[in-house]
């Protein structure tokens, strides 16, 4: 391996976060590999979101506006990727870590006969050979797994890394449309649940709220009024989703998403296992509960015990405070 090519997800333009994240982490592995950095960009709004790369360390931005990207399920995205990663020669493939991301790289892997390996956290580069850290079973181990093929294919764990500018306005390459292909997966229709601006996968702070918050409505004003102050999004553990209060795009735990953010807050939450699995490794986690004896207190940096719908309110208000202060 010597480049390192990311695969840009985005959403009319904008790429996600954790796309931005490969990017920069990408220029430090390119560098252990003495080798180049590549973005791969595709579909409606590829070209907006090229200008969004142009601040960040690539040294080549491949985009394509084709619209059969948007008119068929991956397969497209897939062969503009191929072409990217065989012309670049053996190479590290970084994907995001998400439903779409997996299911890309996963493909990609296929076809290149490279190895896979996802949620990743950590790198190491010895040799030319890349080796990749990962937490497994809801954080209770820690693997390490190093690519031998020629190519290798990773899927990063949003908010593992820092998306950082800085040496950017690589050179845009436009993508020629790979010959012979034939689609059959159609997309008639794009559904996508409302889960809020910002994703639970995807925040760097996380307001869960569980059984304690009693009904659907402190889920929209105390726990929301809190995320925002911090920039961050509402989840909630699957007791709540199972009531009915807030809707599984939000739920965090073993049958809902599993996140890393840096803040998470676990309001009115008890603490399953299942719970845990989903958030166990956020950077600090902060529980809210009127029982100080809750089985998340176990795992939790910190526990605030006392009536959660006072207790919320204040460090809201004193959050925005402080941001107000600062800005």
């Amino acid at each position: 391996m010597r480049d390192v090519i990311v695969y840009i997800e985005h959403t009319a333009g904008k790429p996600r976060r954790v796309s931005l994240e490969c990017v920069s982490e990408a220029k430090e592995i390119a560098a252990a590999l003495g080798g180049a950095v590549h973005a791969v960009v595709l579909g409606k709004g590829a070209r907006a979101a090229a200008e969004v790369l142009a601040a960040y360390p690539v040294a080549r931005i491949h985009l394509s506006e084709d619209a059969d990207v948007d008119a068929f399920l991956l397969d497209p995205q897939i062969d503009y990727l191929e072409a990217v990663a065989r012309g670049a020669g053996p190479s590290l493939v970084l994907v995001p870590n998400t439903m779409i991301g997996r299911d890309v790289g996963s493909r990609l892997a296929a076809r290149l006969e490279a190895g896979l390996t996802s949620d990743i956290v950590a790198w190491s580069v010895a040799d030319g050979v890349v080796a990749c850290v990962s937490p497994k079973l809801g954080g209770l181990t820690i693997t390490t797994c190093a690519f031998k093929s020629d190519y290798g294919v990773a899927a990063v764990r949003p908010n593992a890394f820092k998306a950082v500018t800085g040496a950017g306005g690589g050179e845009v390459v436009e993508l020629e449309k790979p010959a012979g292909k034939t689609y059959l997966i159609r997309i008639e229709d794009e559904v996508v649940e409302a889960a809020g601006e910002l994703g639970v996968e995807e925040a760097s702070t996380v307001v869960s709220g569980g059984r304690g918050m009693g009904g659907p409505e402190p889920f929209k004003t105390i726990l929301k009024d809190l995320a925002e102050a911090f920039g961050g999004a509402v989840g909630a553990s699957r007791a709540a989703v199972d009531a009915g209060w807030i809707s599984h795009g939000h739920q965090v735990g073993q049958t809902g998403k599993t996140i890393g953010p840096q803040l998470y807050f676990a309001v009115g939450i008890s603490g399953a296992i299942q719970h845990k699995v989903g958030m166990r490794t956020a950077g600090t986690i902060v529980a809210i509960n009127k029982d100080g004896t809750v089985p998340i207190g176990e795992f939790a940096d910190l526990v605030v015990v006392g009536d959660l719908f006072q207790i919320v309110p204040e460090l809201t208000k004193s959050v925005k405070e402080i941001a107000a202060a600062h800005s």
